[in-house]
């Protein structure tokens, strides 16, 4: 059964990608960086204020940043490499900075440690 499928798959004709493709992942990619970029000063901006937690949130969206620079990286890098060998090892490590971010984000949460239990300004919080 797996073999009649890659039969199938071989007899099918090129792919042609929408014209459109290119400029949307390009600007995806780039609002996508841009926004991970902001956030990222915001949270080493905070940190100094809000204490640790924060600035593991901010490792965190650098690490998302760096997912964004490595897509760019990757297509660089696809259509200059001539061995596509080389190309699949690179992408095998597509989601390395997601995992690492994810990570980040983790240690930000569990470092949180000041509840606000307390009443603002003077209401009760329920």
């Amino acid at each position: 059964m797996l073999s009649s499928y890659f039969m199938a798959l071989a007899q099918s004709g090129p792919m042609r990608l929408p014209s459109y493709f290119p400029w949307v992942v390009m600007g995806l990619l780039g609002v996508g960086g841009l926004g991970w970029l902001i956030a990222a000063a915001l949270g080493f901006a905070r940190a100094r204020a809000f204490g640790e937690s924060p600035r593991w949130f901010a490792i965190s969206a650098v690490c998302l940043l760096l997912y964004h620079v490595q897509w760019f990286v990757f297509a660089v890098y696809g259509i200059n490499e001539a061995n596509s060998e080389n190309v699949v090892g690179m992408a095998a490590f597509f989601n390395l900075f997601v995992a690492l971010g994810a990570v980040c984000a983790i240690v930000g949460f569990m470092r949180m440690n000041d509840p606000r239990t307390g009443d603002l300004g003077g209401e009760p919080l329920d």
